[in-house]
């Protein structure tokens, strides 16, 4: 996994875009600037194993999902650039790239800022204990109860939700990578550590006999409501026809079962394939 920030283009040289900035639309919008081009330039963070670069090539659920979609539209390349994941949406605002493909939770304050695509998949949340998981710590509630300190990945849902419950600040600490956050964890500066159960078994399974261990998923609860964890691929505002045209391109994927051949080597399931009652506008609804 690469932590550092650059870009990858699919068949191209690795280019190097993090300062760069993408043209604005122009006439005919993004969708068509992006056709003319036959590239399409994405913002990832590097969260194995969502977006990542490998060998020199972006890949992950996600931009491995967009490739297809892409494919389909006509647009055969992709460019990456990787950001933290808490600059993902100021980064796509400010037009270093036209779409995000990181496997990003919809929430109604990233609703209120960019334009999610349909929902890509679901997953629960875990965390990551010691072997034996001594103090029993199953979900949120239980780190909060018992006063333990709790790795979360900055600008994440996990850390949001930490501190909606009241998970005390000094008790949560945030990290820029899963790197860092693996380590503070080896370290026992914390307990745990929460990401979506996804990511802790992949990161689990990239480091043998770390003594660590992945609690059965849960759904957080938050004022009584579920905080489904919900990903999509995320847009500008105003890029309707982009995201309208994307949408119908993955629906057929969802549809016809290659979603899953796509996602299955990045440890996704059935169990990952959207319900029919959790989509982007029931997710997005208090932005």
């Amino acid at each position: 996994m690469s932590t550092a920030a650059g870009a990858v283009a699919l068949g191209a040289p690795a280019l190097l875009t993090s300062c760069s900035k993408v043209p604005q639309g122009g006439e005919g919008g993004t969708l068509q600037r992006i056709k003319d081009a036959g590239v399409i330039k994405i913002g990832i963070a590097g969260e194995v194993p969502y977006g990542f670069t490998q060998n020199g090539e972006v890949t992950g659920e996600a931009p491995e999902v967009a490739k297809a979609v892409f494919k389909a539209m006509g647009i055969d390349r992709v460019e990456a650039t990787q950001v933290e994941f808490g600059q993902l949406i100021p980064a796509l605002n400010a037009n270093q790239y036209d779409m995000v493909a990181a496997g990003m939770a919809i929430l109604p304050d990233r609703c209120a800022n960019a334009q999610f695509s349909a929902v890509d998949y679901v997953t629960p949340t875990a965390l990551l204990v010691p072997a034996g998981n001594p103090q029993g710590i199953n979900n949120f509630e239980d780190v909060k109860s018992r006063g333990v300190a709790l790795a979360v990945l900055s600008g994440t849902v996990e850390e949001a939700v930490a501190q909606d419950l009241g998970i005390p600040a000094g008790n949560i600490q945030p990290y820029r990578g899963q790197p860092e956050m693996f380590q503070a964890l080896r370290d026992q500066r914390a307990y745990c550590g929460a990401l979506t159960d996804i990511s802790l078994r992949r990161m689990l399974a990239d480091n043998p006999g770390s003594a660590l261990e992945v609690t059965k998923g849960f759904v957080p609860e938050v004022d009584g409501k579920e905080q489904i964890q919900a990903g999509g691929f995320v847009f500008r505002k105003g890029d309707d026809d982009l995201v309208e045209q994307f949408n119908t391109e993955l629906k057929k994927l969802q549809d016809s079962g290659a979603w899953l051949d796509i996602a299955a080597p990045f440890g996704f399931t059935a169990d990952n394939e959207v319900p029919q009652d959790v989509t982007t506008e029931r997710l997005c609804e208090a932005a």
